[in-house]
């Protein structure tokens, strides 16, 4: 916090010894030592995953103040969560070093705004909005939409996302476009709510979370006796996981620093997983442009992982675009040999979730804890399968990053209205119709996956109950509603028992930052990784890449990849395995690069079935082109119309899996593109 009017300012040079500078390095090894003793003027660390990059930057502190060039109190070091904060903070103090400011950027301006809000704003700190939703729903119903808790959720992600990338509510509709998002309603629609939502909270007298940021930063632009005392304050920053920075973070950022160079940045190019939300990794990868005279430094020694595990992801990562050489980390394996990456390839999913299920059990029964163990997929709603097959192994597991499937609020009303249906009679012989009829009653639309994360994953996992019916039936034909609803009641009993030492079940973006002796990595087939909304934009594609790299290396020793080629059993099996594993998979070459682009179009030809369905197709975008007023290429390009008449799909599902079908696609034209490759 600024000090007071009163407080003294500490000066360089009153802690520390040269003797105990010395012992602080003492166990880097060289390139942490480089990192840790460069302490003047900007400096970039390039950390790969497993280099000790958190050791590295509480050495680098504790290096500088026990020499004098920092004073702990002028030190700000800014994390993305508050368990690394407390972890600098500990470790800090572990190397004798006290009073250093370790915070998210959050707490470090809210910290500053209610001390100067008086000065700022003529008064105390307003109240803060936690929680969205509230006034999101107001704003929307004054704009006449009609929402549920989950469309309200991505409405909400949508104005964080504008806000963090400094997008006001007249700029929403094109920098939207320009990201690719793909909101829960037409932009024109989600940008009134956006001002409706801003307008309410000025007439409320209340800020959100986005508001303590650029309040803050406003604070030090426009008054500058604040930005004197703050910046008298902190002269020395460090910022943690550099390459998830977002706009109003930077600004942040930039306002503390006040044109000065004294900031220490540290990021991982490769772990760029939250775009997204906003994040901007150009800032980390424009540093030494922004700064000439910066000092970078690459951490590539992984104390964490075997030289296999390793040795896969530089594979994988090295099949991405080729970046500036200076941003290039290779990771060098520090532990000892461990056994080989496994590669699985699965009938359906229930089938690789009982064999990961059955691998769990057996780790734990030859001495690994459970609670080294994880299995990580792309999308929450794939949990389900492996919740239900670890829990009929009975090995216990623990969900992190989201809720029980069996607690989530979608689930929950679908068990309800199940029960209340098969209480009041139902048609026997008929499950997997009455489940589908009950779901529909909530606004579930089988065929037709929605925008959006919430609207998506809840879709999922309603859409996971359907399947789950579909199984049962597959099983015993004679299964009944009040059987199914029963059944669900057994699974979700199981799945309540305690299972705080158990397999961890997480999602990849969740993992970031943890790690395990033995990590599975499921579900890798095209369309969910890399996932179908990201195929029509390259960068989308490589950060799916940056994904699976993610999940990759949290494994130290043991590591399993697998995939399968149908959704349930009796299913097709014809869904491809991701793209990403081309080149890994033994056996395998890796996946040609994209062509370049042409400044003519190709012309496609096809042959027998397949170029009877393409000439359809080309006519069916021709007039959906033009009663659209839009170029035939918006609708859809000839590559992903010859992907379809060569993949000829006959479901929704096998469509979305097709490259340039993302989401929003699949809802405009999906059926009419089923019915025309049908004739």
């Amino acid at each position: 916090m600024p000090r007071t009017a009163d407080a003294p300012l500490a000066t360089p040079g009153s802690a520390g010894t040269s003797a105990g500078a010395e012992a602080v390095l003492a166990g880097l090894d060289e390139e942490q030592r480089e990192a840790a003793s460069a302490v003047t003027g900007p400096v970039c660390i390039l950390a790969g995953a497993g280099t000790g990059k958190t050791r590295t930057i509480t050495h680098r502190i504790a290096y500088g103040v026990h020499t004098g060039a920092f004073v702990p109190e002028q030190v700000l070091a800014v994390t993305f969560t508050a368990r690394a904060a407390g972890e600098l903070r500990t470790r800090l103090a572990s190397l004798g070093v006290g009073g250093v400011q370790a915070r998210t950027f959050h707490a470090a301006a809210m910290r500053q705004l209610r001390y100067f809000a008086p000065r700022v704003l003529g008064g105390p700190l307003p109240p803060l909005i936690e929680n969205k939703l509230r006034v999101v729903a107001s704003a929307a119903t004054r704009n006449r939409l009609t929402t549920d808790r989950t469309s309200l959720r991505d409405l909400a992600s949508e104005i964080e996302w504008a806000k963090t990338t400094l997008a006001t509510p007249e700029d929403y509709p094109a920098r939207a476009a320009a990201a690719g998002r793909e909101p829960p309603f037409d932009a024109a629609a989600v940008a009134r709510v956006y001002a409706s939502y801003e307008s309410a909270k000025q007439r409320d007298g209340a800020l959100d979370f986005e508001d303590l940021l650029l309040v803050t930063a406003f604070a030090l632009e426009e008054h500058p006796d604040v930005a004197r005392q703050v910046r008298a304050q902190y002269r020395h920053f460090v910022v943690d996981e550099y390459q998830d920075v977002n706009p109003l973070q930077q600004r942040l950022l930039d306002a503390w620093l006040g044109g000065r160079a004294d900031v220490c940045v540290v990021g991982d190019p490769n772990q760029t997983i939250y775009s997204f939300t906003g994040a901007d990794p150009d800032y980390l990868l424009g540093f030494a442009d922004r700064y000439p005279d910066a000092a970078v430094v690459k951490l590539e020694r992984d104390y964490r992982s075997t030289p296999q595990v390793v040795g896969l992801a530089n594979k994988l990562i090295g099949q991405a675009p080729e970046r500036k050489s200076i941003f290039r980390l290779k990771l060098l394996g520090q532990r000892a040999e461990g056994p080989e990456p496994r590669f699985f390839e699965h009938a359906d999913e229930p089938a690789e979730a009982a064999a990961v299920a059955q691998a769990c059990r057996a780790l734990v029964e030859s001495g690994t804890p459970a609670s080294e163990i994880a299995v990580l997929f792309r999308i929450n709603a794939q949990s389900q399968v492996y919740e239900s097959a670890l829990a009929d192994a009975g090995v216990p597991y623990v969900l992190k990053g989201g809720e029980r499937f069996f607690e989530r609020p979608e689930v929950r009303e679908a068990v309800v209205l199940l029960r209340g249906a098969a209480a009041g009679g139902h048609e026997p012989g008929a499950l997997v119709p009455t489940v589908r009829d009950v779901l529909a009653s909530t606004g579930w639309v089988e065929h037709r996956p929605p925008a959006g994360g919430a609207a998506r994953d809840r879709w999922q996992s309603l859409a996971a109950l359907v399947d789950l019916a579909v199984d049962l039936v597959a099983e015993d034909p004679t299964t009944d509603l009040p059987r199914f609803v029963a059944h669900l009641a057994e699974r979700a009993d199981a799945q309540h028992a305690p299972t705080v030492q158990g397999v961890t079940l997480a999602s990849m973006h969740a993992a970031k930052g943890l790690e395990w002796d033995a990590v599975f990595v499921v579900g890798l087939v095209d369309g969910v990784l890399p996932i179908s909304q990201s195929l029509s934009r390259p960068e989308a594609v490589e950060e799916e890449r940056r994904l699976l790299y993610v999940a990759v290396t949290r494994a130290r020793e043991q590591l399993t990849l697998s995939w399968s080629l149908a959704r349930n059993p009796g299913a097709k099996r014809a869904r491809p395995r991701s793209r990403f594993l081309d080149g890994l998979v033994p056996g395998s070459t890796p996946s040609a690069p994209p062509p370049p682009r042409r400044t003519k179009r190709a012309k496609v030809v096809l042959e027998g079935e397949a170029g009877e369905i393409f000439e359809r197709l080309r006519a069916w975008r021709s007039s959906t082109a033009q009663a659209a007023s839009v170029p035939a290429y918006v609708v859809f390009t000839d590559a992903t119309l010859q992907a379809i008449a060569e993949a000829k799909p006959t479901s929704i599902r096998e469509l979305s899996g097709l490259p340039g079908i993302g989401a929003r696609k699949l809802e405009m034209y999906g059926e009419d593109v089923l019915a025309t490759v049908g004739g």
